[in-house]
C-alpha cells in the first residue's frame, strides 16, 4: 500500500527530472550536416515515407543555434573538421551528437590521412549508427534510443556526477582485443 493507492483517480506522481527528460526527448531538432551517401538517407527518413516528424524533429535546422542533435552523415575530411567542431560549439546545451554510416563513426573504406577516423576525435558522440549507408529505420531506431538516453539523464549536479561515473568506468574498461564477445 504506497502512496499511490491514497491519492484520487487522475493525479499523476513523478519527478521534475522525469518530465524534463520526457519533454527534451520529444523537442529534439537536428541540424543539417549531410557531407556524402549518408546525407540521402537522412533525408529520406525526413521525408514523408518515415516521417520524423512523429518524433518532433518536423524540421532540419540551417542555423545550429537552434538545432540540440548534430547528425554528421558521411566522412569528415580534415579540412571539415574545424567546421564541424565550429558548429557543434555554437549549438545550444544540451546538445547531442549522432555519427551516421561507417565512415562518420569509423573513417570506413577511407583509410588516408585526408579523412578524420571517427568523427569523435572532433567532437563527443552520444550514438553510433553503422552500416554503409545506414537506412532510414537503422537512423530513426537510433534517434529512438538516444530519446531513450534523453529521457533518463539525470539534471543538474547528477548529471555531472552521471558524466563522472561514465568516464571513470570508460577509462576503467579493458581493451576490445581483450573481449570474447561472452558476457562475464
Amino acid at each position: 500500500m504506497g502512496i499511490e493507492d491514497k491519492l484520487p483517480s487522475g493525479v499523476l506522481l513523478s519527478t521534475v527530472e522525469g518530465l524534463a527528460g520526457y519533454f527534451r526527448k520529444a523537442s529534439l531538432w537536428p541540424a543539417t550536416f549531410g557531407l556524402a551517401c549518408c546525407a540521402i538517407e537522412m533525408m529520406t527518413a525526413g521525408g514523408p515515407r518515415y516521417d520524423m516528424a512523429r518524433f518532433g524533429m518536423e524540421v532540419f535546422r540551417a542555423s545550429p543555434r537552434q538545432a540540440d542533435l548534430m547528425i554528421v552523415a558521411g566522412r569528415v575530411s580534415q579540412k571539415m573538421a574545424p567546421v564541424l567542431r565550429q558548429i557543434y560549439d555554437q549549438m545550444p546545451n544540451p546538445k547531442y551528437a549522432l555519427a551516421m554510416g561507417v565512415c562518420a563513426s569509423s573513417g570506413g573504406m577511407f583509410n588516408n590521412y585526408a579523412i578524420v577516423q571517427g568523427v569523435d576525435h572532433v567532437v563527443p558522440v552520444d550514438m553510433y549508427l553503422p552500416g554503409c549507408p545506414p537506412r532510414p529505420e537503422m537512423l530513426i531506431d537510433a534517434i529512438l534510443k538516444l530519446h531513450d538516453d534523453i529521457r533518463h539523464s539525470k539534471l543538474g549536479s547528477n548529471r555531472i556526477a552521471e558524466i563522472e561515473a561514465d568516464e571513470k568506468s570508460a577509462l576503467t574498461a579493458g581493451p576490445t582485443s581483450d573481449m570474447t564477445g561472452l558476457l562475464r
